[in-house]
This record gives structure tokens, sequence and C-alpha cells, in this order.
């Protein structure tokens, strides 16, 4: 299959490296340090349109394929993991969730604002007791006619402090077990929607993670994504789009961290000469390189799939098992490579290894996605 970029395609993924580097990079280590929200960063990031890349531009979308899409979210991990992952799940999970399946009401209402960024969104299906077996869920929107009262906790929440609207998975027929399962959008601010504390996470510390608590919160009937019951159906197709997010993701880390060994190894010298002039290092470089270039291949294939309104399950899950191995195993490398510098703040590396980890958990593990694969190609 032909990859290469049109002309519109690179002018974004050069629009998206700039930006990584001119507004990211500038204080992304005191960020990291700080567990610090990019409140700033964000909002350029909606003015550039990156946060509603593929939303329609009627609802003040950018309208672009998920390819370019991609390309964006390699550059933005380059630099920091912490801003791409808003931009993912801004984009994959709630956005397009909406897009897709909400009603024209809840476009006009929220989606506008969500895809230039005056407001961001969070997903929330993870829960202290279900985490990969998202069937088990504990909190319960029970249907009152009109609306539902919606009660329970959940977990890691991306953008759980800062996001204005939040896609809630709950179970409303625990008889119909995934069957009973809805979809609701929740508003900040509603009686009885408290924020949990914070996070104090390894990586992507400026992510503002957050768990929730919901006390007999009312949502209005309308607030509900689909029919009765499409809730579980719901989370599973709009993740699969996440995890090509998440693949982008970890390739950007990997090929973050790759660049940044590469330069170092240029310019350290040992033993005479750089120290990329000896084996040991120089086919440590090639293997990552070849590893970062198949990663790249797997998640244009997915992102190609879902443009091409194929089936993306399964190129998809493939796609962010692999990269996100390379992810972790590249900046391991990369910091080696580094040496001693590695291992302190100012070389960058060791905090792409330290958001490198998530990438293997975060919208399905790497084990899930191994169940997703055999599943596919034993069918």
């Amino acid at each position: 299959m032909d990859f290469k970029l049109t002309e519109e395609q690179e002018l974004i993924k050069q629009a998206a490296r700039d930006f990584a580097q001119n507004e990211l990079l500038p204080g992304v280590i005191e960020r990291d340090e700080n567990q610090q929200f990019p409140k700033d960063q964000v909002k350029k990031m909606g003015e550039l349109g990156f946060l509603g890349m593929m939303v329609d531009p009627k609802y003040g979308g950018s309208g672009l394929d998920t390819l370019s899409y991609v390309l964006v979210m390699e550059e933005l991990s380059k630099i920091d993991a912490s801003s791409s992952v808003i931009v993912s799940v801004n984009n994959s999970l709630v956005c397009w969730g909406m897009e897709t399946f909400g009603t024209e009401a809840q476009k006009e209402k929220y989606l506008h604002k969500l895809a230039t960024g005056e407001m961001i969104g969070a997903f929330c299906l993870s829960e202290p007791e279900a985490g990969s077996d998202a069937t088990s869920q504990k909190t319960t929107a029970i249907d009152m006619g009109d609306h539902y009262v919606l009660n329970g906790t959940k977990n890691w929440i991306t953008n759980g402090g800062t996001a204005g609207v939040y896609l809630v998975i709950a179970q409303t027929d625990k008889e119909k077990k995934h069957r009973g399962i809805n979809a609701l959008i929740v508003e900040k601010g509603m009686e009885g929607f408290e924020i949990g504390p914070k996070e104090n996470k390894l990586g992507i510390r400026g992510s503002d993670t957050h768990s929730l608590i919901f006390n007999d919160v009312k949502v209005p009937k309308e607030n509900r994504i689909g029919e009765d019951g499409f809730g579980f159906k719901f989370a599973m197709k709009t993740l699969a789009g996440g995890r090509i997010g998440i693949a982008a993701q970890a390739l950007g880390i990997a090929a973050g961290a790759y660049e940044l060994a590469l330069k170092y190894s240029q310019e350290r010298k040992a033993f005479g000469t750089e120290i990329s002039n000896h084996q040991a290092i120089a086919f440590k470089l090639a293997d990552m390189h070849t590893q970062i270039q198949a990663a790249r291949l797997l998640v244009y294939q997915a992102a190609k799939d879902k443009d091409n309104g194929e089936n993306y399950d399964l190129s998809g899950a493939m796609a962010k098992l692999y990269a996100s191995q390379v992810a972790m195993d590249t900046a391991v490398e990369a910091v080696q490579i580094h040496g001693g510098n590695g291992f302190v703040k100012e070389y960058h590396v060791e905090r792409l290894m330290r958001d490198a980890k998530i990438t293997q958990i975060y919208e399905g593990t790497s084990e899930i996605q191994k169940i997703v694969i055999s599943r596919a190609i034993l069918k």
C-alpha cells in the first residue's frame, strides 16, 4: 500500500512539529515535575484545529482524515505525551463517539465546543473493579422515566478535572449484563457530580487524571447516546478507534526517544570518537530505526483502514500492541545510549521512558490487544 503523504498532510505534519518544538518543548520538564496541566497549550491546540481534527466542519471541526490525525499525534508525542493524550481522548473517544452515534441535538449542543477547544471532553469507562473487564460495570444509571439517576465511581479518567463534558458508561439493567449498559452525557456542575483526587502518576504527569464520583446525579434522558442498551457497544466501537490514537502516541514517543539518542550519539565522544561510531551503539540505533518504521507502517495501515471504511479492529489492535512495545523498548535503549545523562531530567529521555509505559496499559492493555488479535485471526 502506498503511504506517500499528500502535500496537505505534509503541511499538517510540519505544523504539528513546529507547534511541538515552539510551544510544547519550553516548560515540558517543569510541567511534568509539577503535574501541571498544559492549559495554555491546549487552548492553542484548539485554535489550530488539533482537538477536532476529524469532526465535520459544520460542527467546528477540521474535517481531516485519520492519517492526518495520526501525523499530528506522532509529532506532539515526540515532545509531550501529556498534551498528546488530551488530543487523543478529545478526538478519538469524545468527538468521534458523539459525532458518529449522537443525536443532532447533542451534536449542536456539545460538539462545536469540543471540536474548537472551547471545552474538552472525558471518556469514563474504567472503574475500581472494571478495567480490562469492561462488562463488570458497578456504576448504575437507573431509569426514572424522563431521566436517569447515576451512582458510582470512575477511575483513571483523562481530563477528569478539566473537562466540561463527560461520556459515562453505566449499567441500567444488570440482568441484561452488557446489553443493559448505557452511555450518558454528563456535564460538569451537575448536582451530585464530584471530582476526586488527582492521581500522582509515573508518566504523562501533565495529563489531568482523576477519579469521578456520582451521587444521585440526575441525567436527562435526552443525554443518552443511542438506543437503550447501546452503551457497551458504543464503548467498544469508540475504543477501537482510540487504539489508533494511542498507537500513534506510542509511535511518537519512540520516534522522539530515537531522535534524541541519534543526536546524542553523534555528539558524545568516548575512546577518541563519537559513540555512534562504536558498533554497540550503531546496532542499537539500527534496531530502533527498523522497529519504529515497522510500527509506523502498522499505525498508518490502521488509519487507512478506518478512512476507507474497512474494519479496523484487527489492524488497530496490532498497531497499538506493537507500537507500545516499540515505545517502551526504544525509550529504554535511548536512556542506555545517554548513559548517566539519560538518568537525569534535562536530557528528556527519562521522561519519555516513563511516558512510554502507559501506552501498554490504557485504552486496552497489551494483553487485551492479544485477545482481540487472536479472536480475529481464529474466527
